[in-house]
């Protein structure tokens, strides 16, 4: 694929022909980053993606259900002591890891860097959102007598910055053999017409592929690999701007585990049949994220026996997959949702277009599109004020200030009943 000429043959078969003026400008080093940035993308799938920005969305008939869940704070002593000595077992024996998504930067709340670089301003001294991920995984090694192996997702853009505040910090504390970082994976962005961009630094813009590319990434970057070698049974993945999630919950590995499932999942309850989050469900037969704009209004509002929302349990990205389940859906292509952008970029006189509405098509893949390959999965319902403290927005619901009062509240709470 090296011959200059096959590069330009195969911009033209894809009219992408524009791209060809930028390369025969261009010389040395920024030529070849360019040249071999062409080679690696897969223009059969990015066509594909194009044509269906201009289908019409079908709707089919689907069958939905609600799904069945365990409520963590209505189990017996019994029971829960029994899930949680299952969960232990894994956890002590070394077969369980984390993985944390950290590909995003901290953008929406108005912060140059990495979002997990982000000092939420708890205690009036601050504290890292890594250095509260590290907190939650230290106390679960001293309990645990291990050391969980910690695997964390970063971007092409934040992948340097992350590393550097990792090492300056010296992990946290945390044992730097069993962190490892790896790259998400990146597909191209297309204008509206269906044409690639160029960006000021003379290569295509791209940008993440979704938080369902996680699986893919950890495959191709050899991450999956190295939980095979270290024995790796379950995996839990998370995101990264969850201040009280927690990382090592044997109840929720024991429930998967003795459910006799491969993945598992964690809900809290609707704050109301309207709130604007996506819900665990069953459509065709398969567990499934319904997002709220897709769940039919009367549906929303369904009352089961017990007086619940029977599509009340919403997604907190805190998921759990046996090894096997992660690398079965490393090999599938997952379905990729469209998003419109706006995104700048470098016009054919080498002047930099900064749009004024959106111009570009973003393709991502949902975590949650994975859990259609599977025919079942467990669903825990825990507490929102106990294990849901997101850092997203800048202001308003789940912004700093609502996760600073929740994550203070929860550890003032929990060191009251110690």
């Amino acid at each position: 694929m090296g011959d200059k000429k096959d590069i330009k043959t195969l911009l033209k078969t894809y009219n992408q022909e524009h791209i060809v003026k930028f390369l025969e400008n261009l010389d040395g080093t920024k030529k070849d980053i360019l040249e071999k940035q062409i080679e690696k993308i897969d223009f059969d799938q990015l066509s594909e993606l194009y044509e269906n920005t201009k289908k019409e969305i079908e709707i089919k008939e689907n069958k939905i259900e609600a799904i069945k869940y365990l409520d963590k704070d209505k189990l017996g002593y019994n029971e829960k002591n029994r899930y949680d000595k299952i969960g232990e077992e894994i956890i002590k024996n070394g077969k369980y890891a984390v993985v944390t998504m950290a590909g995003g930067q901290g953008t929406r709340l108005g912060h140059e860097g990495p979002k997990g670089t982000f000092k939420l301003d708890v205690y009036g001294k601050g504290k890292y959102i890594f250095e509260i991920l590290t907190e939650n995984l230290k106390e679960a090694n001293k309990k645990y007598n291990t050391i969980i192996p910690w695997y964390i997702m970063t971007s092409k853009e934040n992948h340097e910055a992350t590393k550097e505040f990792l090492e300056k910090n010296n992990y946290f504390g945390y044992d730097k053999d069993n962190v490892i970082l790896f790259m998400q994976s990146e597909l191209p962005l297309l204008d509206l017409e269906g044409k690639l961009l160029m960006g000021k630094d003379m290569k295509i813009k791209e940008a993440s592929d979704g938080n369902g590319g996680v699986f893919s990434s950890l495959r191709s970057s050899g991450a999956l690999a190295d939980m095979k070698e270290r024995g790796i049974k379950w995996v839990f993945i998370g995101g990264v701007d969850n201040v009280l999630a927690k990382l090592a919950d044997t109840t929720l590995i024991g429930v998967t585990i003795d459910q006799g499932l491969q993945l598992g999942s964690k809900s809290v309850v609707k704050a109301n049949p309207h709130e604007r989050v996506g819900v665990f469900c069953k459509m065709n037969g398969h567990p499934k994220v319904i997002e709220y704009s897709e769940l039919p209004e009367k549906m929303a509002e369904e009352i089961d026996a017990d007086g619940e929302l029977k599509f009340g349990e919403s997604n907190i990205l805190c998921h759990l997959f046996s090894i096997e389940a992660v690398e079965k859906t490393s090999k599938e292509v997952l379905i990729y949702h469209t998003a419109v952008k706006k995104n700048s970029y470098i016009n054919e006189k080498g002047k930099e277009i900064i749009p004024k509405e959106a111009n570009t098509y973003k393709f991502e893949a949902f975590i949650f599109d994975a859990f259609d390959l599977f025919d079942n999965m467990a669903v825990l319902r825990v507490k929102r004020e106990e294990e849901f403290a997101p850092v997203k927005n800048k202001e308003g619901a789940d912004s700093p200030k609502t996760a600073k009062e929740l994550y203070e509240k929860f550890w003032q709470k929990r060191k009251a009943t110690v």
